[in-house]
């Protein structure tokens, strides 16, 4: 093994069933790397990460490690002892280290081992275990210490869990999706406490907001091979669309070639020379070549809703105490077609109180909620559906008709699960044997073929993959009703949210106009230190002091600019948004391959233009500031 590598894979092979997951696939993994695995639900990486871990062996091909090498895991499908606290099942987590401590605590004093021992804690920060614990299960919300593990919710038993694999500090660490059920201070966190970590990381994960914070390189699981990228997630979406544009040009050159030999091949002339051989080699190598393997897309997947009323849904001074707390109070908030609000903040602050207040099923403390007599409600909550195992998918989502209602016209069932990326085969196949990716289409597939007019979505893009919760955002931003999620996806939020709802604690909730980024940026002014009259008075007056500069006022110019730069900066931002997306739709790259450089130098002046008008709010501001008469 190479020097620095941590652990590596070479030419992997594991089929399931008929289809090859890998495909003499290699990896190799070092000391720096802070790698995302991306790709398809059902392409291979949980598969990938529990070979990796030693949980699952390939069918063939070879994984080298390093000696010594010390791992955190944390998978999809965890098992935590329901004996345990939750304070005993985080530090189970260091176990190696706790041993390591134990062992030099009972040496003897003349053991050659003490040195050894002790050096080695050091190194694995081992005498800092306990502090860790307390500030991995405080930061990630994690339930009182001393709460049994048996008592606990799925979404927090994964966050005991994902404790436990961070606390130990292992050399090379391996996390499965691991923000799902977590909040956005949560998430914000584990960032933070990974962007300053020594060891190995490689994630799989949908969030694209904490790829782009975490990875310095993206591989990608196509067609049972890696490919790796270096970057973050925005950076290979750039490269992965370039690729696919030489892919396509070479494709049109291959496919012109073949039309122009067809007709040579086809007369054979009589004399085999040496000349009129290498040119049939070379047409039979274009021909058995083939096209670069493609990918199916995901039709939108949202039935056309019900008309809605003059009225929908009118939220008006609501507040919430339960348990002698409150939760929230003086919420206004109201719904049109085509309203789409997001809902953050950390979990136990009143999110799903606000949800069951919304379809009538909690009445408020205080304030009023007024429901129009043709909203109909959609909620797909966070646990979502119970699936039976035995069961096919067309049998699961199935109600006892094959037809599902398609706004004013009817669609078979069949073709309906053909939207969600479901093949003739697989629309057949139990429960038991999909993959997490399929549960999740197959899930979403049963609850919006329920139809309604206004969605209320709690964390709906848990176990989705990239591609997928793509086409969903834009399904989203379509759709002519109402939309209200909880989400904890910052990409997400900002890619479908028209307003922010956000739980900031000590029972203050806030509404904001825009994307998730505005409402933090907002915030981030509101809140960023001030030079106050008591900080003045530190300083030391000159001898002689000069009479105060006027400040200068805004002008009339200056003044409507600023009352008009919130919009500016929303669209700007919004424009720099779809420019992105539009990266990664095939059809898009596959159609401008030739102009790729121009478009990527017109994304730049885009972004360019958002850091523009941000410069320009701040000195409106601080001159607007500097000139407000003084708080009385």
């Amino acid at each position: 093994m190479n020097e620095g590598v941590l652990i590596s894979a070479q030419d992997l092979v594991l089929n399931l069933n008929d289809r090859a997951l890998l495909d003499r696939a290699s990896l190799a993994l070092s000391a720096g790397d802070r790698m995302g695995l991306v790709g398809r639900n059902g392409a291979g990486k949980s598969t990938f990460l529990r070979i990796l871990a030693g949980e699952q062996e390939p069918d063939a091909g070879a994984i080298t490690r390093r000696r010594d090498l010390v791992t955190g895991y944390l998978p999809q499908a965890f098992e935590l002892d329901p004996g345990l606290t939750v304070l005993e099942a985080a530090r189970a987590g260091a176990g190696h280290v706790l041993s390591l401590i134990h062992e030099f605590e009972n040496l003897p004093g003349h053991s050659g081992r003490h040195d050894h021992l002790e050096e080695r804690i050091g190194q694995l920060e081992g005498w800092t275990v306990d502090s860790r614990v307390r500030t991995a299960l405080n930061q990630l919300g994690c339930p009182p210490d001393d709460r049994k593990i048996g008592s606990l919710s799925g979404g927090e038993r994964r966050r005991v869990a994902l404790a436990r694999a961070l606390i130990a500090r292992p050399d090379f660490l391996m996390l499965d999706e691991p923000t799902n059920h977590l909040d956005t201070e949560s998430v914000e966190w584990i960032t933070e406490f990974l962007a300053g970590y020594p060891g190995g990381l490689l994630v799989v994960t949908h969030d694209r907001h904490f790829l782009d914070s975490v990875a310095t390189n993206i591989v990608e699981l196509r067609n049972g091979r890696f490919e790796r990228y270096d970057g973050n997630y925005s950076e290979y979406l750039l490269q992965r669309a370039e690729k696919l544009a030489t892919e396509e040009l070479s494709e049109h050159k291959r496919q012109m070639f073949l039309r122009r030999e067809i007709e040579w091949v086809r007369r054979r002339p009589k004399a085999q020379t040496s000349k009129s051989q290498a040119r049939l080699d070379r047409f039979s190598a274009a021909e058995s070549a083939g096209p670069p393997p493609t990918e199916a897309e995901m039709e939108l997947v949202i039935p056309p809703p019900p008309p809605l009323g003059n009225r929908v849904v009118e939220i008006e001074g609501a507040g919430m105490e339960f348990g002698g707390r409150r939760l929230f109070s003086g919420l206004d908030l109201q719904f049109a077609g085509g309203t789409r609000i997001g809902v953050t903040g950390r979990n136990g602050l009143g999110k799903t109180t606000l949800l069951r207040i919304l379809l009538g099923e909690q009445a408020p403390t205080e304030g009023e909620v007024r429901i129009g007599s043709l909203t109909r409600f959609n909620y797909v909550d966070q646990g979502r559906l119970r699936v039976n195992e035995d069961r096919t998918v067309l049998e699961e989502v199935s109600d006892g008709t094959e037809w599902v209602q398609w706004g004013d016209e009817k669609l078979s069932l069949r073709g309906y699960l053909k939207r969600f990326l479901f093949t003739d085969d697989r629309i057949t196949t139990q429960v038991r044997h999909l993959s997490g990716g399929e549960r999740s289409r197959l899930l979403l597939a049963r609850v919006l073929k329920r139809g309604g007019n206004f969605l209320v979505l709690d964390e709906p893009t848990n176990d989705l993959d990239l591609q997928t919760m793509r086409v969903l955002e834009e399904a989203l931003t379509l759709f002519p009703g109402c939309v209200l999620v909880v989400s904890h996806d910052r990409y997400f939020l900002n890619r479908v949210c028209t307003g922010i709802v956000a739980f900031e604690g000590s029972g203050r909730v806030v509404f904001s106009e825009g994307n998730y980024d505005y409402y933090l940026e907002k915030r981030r002014r509101a809140t960023a230190p001030t030079t106050t009259g008591a900080q003045r008075e530190f300083k030391v007056a000159p001898a002689k002091a000069a009479p105060p500069a006027k400040a200068r006022k805004l002008s009339f110019k200056e003044q409507r600019e600023l009352e008009g730069m919130e919009a500016d900066i929303q669209a700007a931002e919004a424009d720099v948004a779809g420019r992105e997306e539009r990266f990664t739709d095939l059809e898009f790259v596959r159609l401008n391959g030739s102009r790729m450089a121009d478009l990527l130098a017109e994304l730049e002046s885009a972004k360019a233009r958002v850091a523009g008008l941000y410069a320009r709010w701040e000195e409106l501001e601080a001159v607007r500031a500097a000139s407000a008469p003084p708080a009385s």
